[in-house]
């Protein structure tokens, strides 16, 4: 058994699976089903390991924000270079969400966050809580200042 992420594209799933593999590291498109008339029907990639398949499936089936791509990551940097290409196009969103321009929502998250989130102490974790919320695009030394100084 294995367990994969199906998401269903309008037109783009090609497009978008170049620019996803683009972004994170060790990544890759897999294959691609192509219809009769040479356009993408079915794409399959990895991402970091992860599998995900994309399909030009038509209109009818938006993606929401009820299910989004956590990308979990170390530094800063790597939060700013993706949240920046994921909003290229795209729109950001509370507590480090976002929907990039084919309207999949990511989360672009620190790893040290549930850490952060999860002290024994209440009013760091309540501190961390109240500065996560009061963002968008996700900022470490805040999520760190906020616990320190708690």
């Amino acid at each position: 058994m294995s367990v994969n992420t199906f998401l269903w594209f309008d037109s783009a799933a090609e497009e978008a699976a170049t620019l996803y593999t683009t972004l994170v590291p060790n990544s890759r498109i897999t294959d691609v089903a192509r219809n009769s008339d040479g356009t993408a029907f079915i794409v399959a990639i990895e991402l970091d390991g992860h599998a995900v398949t994309l399909m030009n499936g038509g209109p009818g089936h938006p993606l929401t924000d009820a299910a989004s791509l956590q990308l979990i990551v170390e530094t800063q940097d790597e939060i700013d270079r993706l949240w920046g290409a994921l909003t290229d196009g795209g729109e950001p969103g509370p507590c480090g969400w976002l929907t990039d321009r084919y309207g999949l929502s990511w989360q672009v998250t620190p790893a040290v966050l549930p850490n952060l989130m999860s002290g024994d102490d209440p009013a760091k974790t309540i501190a961390v809580g109240t500065a996560l919320r009061s963002m968008s695009k996700l900022d470490i030394k805040t999520l760190q200042d906020a616990y320190d100084n708690a």
